[in-house]
C-alpha cells in the first residue's frame, strides 16, 4: 500500500497507570523522548495518595518532552475524591502551558469554567453525535472514545465528517472502573489510608485470575483493568474508515519502546500488521492480547482482523 496519500495516524503515550519508583518513571519518559510517539500524556490519574510526582514535577518533566519536540497533554484524575483533589485539579487548569485532558465531568466544569481547551479522556460518556458535538461547542480539542465503543460505533458518531480528532485505545490494559475503595489495599488486609503503597509492588498491576486459572481481571490501586491487552495493530483500515487519527498505547513496564515501534511501523510506514502482530505474540505479554470490543463482542474476545 503507498503510505504517501494517507493521514498520519498519530501515536499517542497515554497517562502511566501504575506507582513506579521516580527513577523508573523518569527514564521511561526519558527513552520516550528518543520515540516515535507524538504526544505524551503525563500526570497521576489513579490515585492522590501516590507522591513520587508532584503537579510541579509533571509540568516540568512536560516541559523537557517539549523541549524534545513531543505533544504534551497533562491528564487529570479519573475519581475525584477531595477538596485537595480538586486543587490539584485548578493548577492543572491555571498553568496555561498545556492542553489538559478531562479525566471525569469534574474536571469539565473547572475546565470550562476557565475557557481552557480540552481533551475527553476515555471515561467522558460519549456515545452519540450529538454528545459529541455539544463538547465540541465548549471548547473540546478531540476526544478519547471511551475503550467499550466498538469502531463501527465510532464510525456512526463521526459519519459524514468528523467534529472533533478521534483517538482510540489501542494497546495496553483497558482501563475498565474506579471505586473510592482501594482494591490492592484490600487484597493484602489494609485500609486506603494505610495502604503501605503497596501498589508499588506490581509494575502492571495485580493479577486475578479465575478458578480454572484464566488471567481476567488486574487490580491497580482504586482501579479495575482487564487482564488481556487491547491490541488493534491489526485494526488500520478499520480505523481509518472510522475517523480515527490517533491511537493511544498505554505504557507498561515490559518491552514498551518495542510496542511503539511496531505500532508506528504498522500504522505510518507500510510495515506488515501480521508480522508485527507475530512479533507482539513472541514478546507473551502478560494476559494475552485482546480486541473484543473493536468488533462489538465481550472485550476479552480476540480474532485477527
Amino acid at each position: 500500500m503507498d503510505f504517501t496519500d494517507t493521514p498520519r495516524i498519530a501515536l499517542t503515550i497515554g497517562p502511566l497507570l501504575y506507582y513506579w519508583p521516580r527513577e523508573t518513571l523518569i527514564q521511561f519518559y526519558a527513552d520516550l523522548a528518543e520515540s516515535p510517539a507524538d504526544t505524551i500524556v503525563l500526570g497521576e490519574v489513579v490515585c492522590s495518595r501516590r507522591h513520587e510526582m508532584k503537579t510541579a514535577d509533571w509540568i516540568a518533566l512536560g516541559r523537557d518532552l517539549a523541549a524534545a519536540g513531543k505533544e504534551v497533554v497533562l491528564a487529570t484524575q479519573a475519581l475525584v475524591e477531595s477538596e485537595a483533589d480538586l486543587r490539584v485539579l485548578r493548577r492543572m487548569a491555571e498553568q496555561g502551558e498545556f492542553i489538559v485532558e478531562a479525566g471525569d465531568a469534574s474536571a469539565l466544569n473547572v475546565l470550562i469554567d476557565a475557557g481552557v481547551p480540552f481533551v475527553l479522556g476515555p471515561h467522558i460518556n460519549v456515545y452519540s453525535r450529538p454528545a459529541l458535538d455539544e463538547y465540541a461547542s465548549l471548547g473540546a480539542l478531540r476526544w478519547v472514545a471511551p475503550v467499550e465503543l466498538s469502531l463501527a460505533a465510532i464510525g456512526q458518531i463521526n459519519a459524514g465528517s468528523t467534529p472533533l480528532p478521534t483517538e482510540v485505545f489501542a494497546h495496553g490494559r483497558m482501563p475498565l472502573a474506579f471505586s473510592a475503595r482501594c482494591f490492592t489495599a484490600r487484597h493484602h488486609r489494609l485500609s486506603k489510608d494505610q495502604c503501605d503503597f503497596r501498589c508499588r509492588d506490581d509494575d502492571d498491576g495485580l493479577l486475578l485470575s479465575t478458578s480454572d486459572g484464566q488471567p481476567f481481571l488486574v487490580l491497580n490501586g482504586i482501579q479495575t483493568q482487564s487482564a488481556a491487552q487491547q491490541c488493534l495493530i491489526g485494526e488500520r483500515q478499520a480505523l481509518l474508515a472510522a475517523g480515527v487519527t490517533r491511537v493511544r498505547l498505554s505504557p507498561s513496564s515490559k518491552h514498551f519502546m518495542k510496542i511503539v515501534d511496531a505500532f508506528d511501523g504498522v500504522m505510518n510506514r507500510g510495515e506488515n500488521a501480521d508480522a508485527a502482530l507475530i512479533a507482539l505474540d513472541a514478546l507473551s505479554l502478560p494476559g494475552g492480547l485482546a480486541n473484543g470490543f473493536a468488533h462489538g463482542q465481550p472485550g476479552l474476545d480476540w480474532s485477527r482482523a
